[in-house]
Order: structure tokens, then C-alpha cells, then sequence
């Protein structure tokens, strides 16, 4: 697959993902986790209600594991837990403000 192909990442591991790969049923390959899901979604937003963009969206309870949501439109963000370079340059900014 060539760069263009891809057009998101794993949530959880950040393994590179087609428009094949979010299906109902279809796993990453990378870490074996659900693809189509809410945390993979570009509507996810952890803090607003149901956390979720869309407001008339079906709640849907567990965030990372497959569902039926009609809004799902994959994600291209950095696996969760992995720092972005903006988050380590404001960590190491904050840092420097402190120290003596």
C-alpha cells in the first residue's frame, strides 16, 4: 500500500489503517483491537457528553470496542498514550519555566 492508501491509525497502538481495515468485524493488526470504533472515530471527544462531537448521536457505552454508529468517520491521531511532538515541546517549556 502506498501513504495515500492510509487514512488513520489504531487508537491503541497506532498501527497505519486502509478503508478496509474499519469493519464491523475487522481487527487491527497491529494490537488485535477493534477497529471501527468510537475512540477510533474523529467525533470522539472525551469530556462532552456521551463523548462525542455530534450531538444526536446513538449513545454508545463502551468507546473501544466495535458498534453500529452511522457517523463513524476514521481518525488520524497519535495512538493513545503516545505523546505528539506539540505535547513534549509544552512539556519541556513548562519544565524550563520551573527550574532555577
Amino acid at each position: 500500500m502506498t501513504d495515500t492508501d492510509y487514512i488513520g491509525t489504531c487508537w491503541h497502538c497506532g498501527q497505519r489503517l486502509s478503508g478496509v481495515d474499519y469493519g464491523r468485524e475487522t481487527r487491527c493488526l497491529g494490537c488485535g483491537k477493534d477497529t471501527r470504533v468510537c475512540r477510533n472515530c474523529r467525533h470522539y471527544a472525551p469530556g462532552r457528553p456521551n463523548e462525542c462531537q455530534e450531538p444526536m448521536v446513538e449513545r454508545v457505552l463502551v468507546k473501544d470496542r466495535a458498534n453500529f454508529c452511522e457517523l463513524f468517520d476514521p481518525a488520524d491521531r497519535p495512538a493513545e498514550g503516545d505523546p505528539s511532538p506539540a505535547d513534549d515541546e509544552l512539556h519541556a517549556a513548562a519544565e524550563a519555566l520551573f527550574r532555577k
